[in-house]
């Protein structure tokens, strides 16, 4: 899949978030995946979709968000046409860009977020993304909202856009 994502941790609120948006259809489906008190993951570019429940497994056990990520990878011998992103239940995250994902493609890692995205008009998607998510302020589903605009005004998938998915879960919600 094409597409652009963030995962992100509010340490105020304690909510953990996957925003995704893409010219696939239906990116909400494969996307996102997130367990309140415990993490968030988005995979995409050729999408591993087992690697939502096995990450969040692997973080509901105590592993840092980058452990998981490296366990992930080991297992997959098609970890090179994949993209995954990562947050753990404190902030702390990872993210993976496989050599083989189509251009554009990359990742950024900032406090308590990852970003990223494949078949992107170019950098600044991801840069966009990233830049406008740590200067927000607000509820965490608006500050990841206003991510995704900013990614599809700075370029975004370099096919277009057909559809969006937003995740937040909170303990106790």
């Amino acid at each position: 899949m094409g597409t652009f994502s963030i995962v992100a941790y509010d340490a105020d609120t304690e909510e953990l978030g996957v925003a995704v948006q893409s010219r696939a259809f239906s990116v909400g489906g494969g996307v996102p995946w997130a367990e309140a008190g415990v993490g968030a993951v988005a995979t995409q570019s050729y999408a591993n979709t087992s690697y939502g429940p096995e990450g969040l497994r692997l973080m509901a056990a105590g592993w840092r968000a980058e452990e998981a990520l490296g366990q992930l990878l080991s297992m997959d011998q098609d970890a090179a046409h994949r993209q995954v992103l990562l947050v753990d239940s404190v902030g702390r995250a990872a993210g993976h860009t496989g050599e083989a994902c189509f251009d554009w493609a990359g990742h950024i890692l900032g406090e308590g977020f990852a970003c990223g995205g494949n078949i992107l008009v170019g950098e600044d998607t991801v840069q966009a993304m990233a830049t406008t998510f740590a200067a927000a302020e607000g509820p965490l589903p608006e500050r990841l909202a206003a991510a995704l605009a900013a990614g599809q005004a700075a370029g975004g998938d370099s096919r277009g856009q057909q559809s969006a998915a937003l995740l937040v879960v909170r303990t106790g919600a």
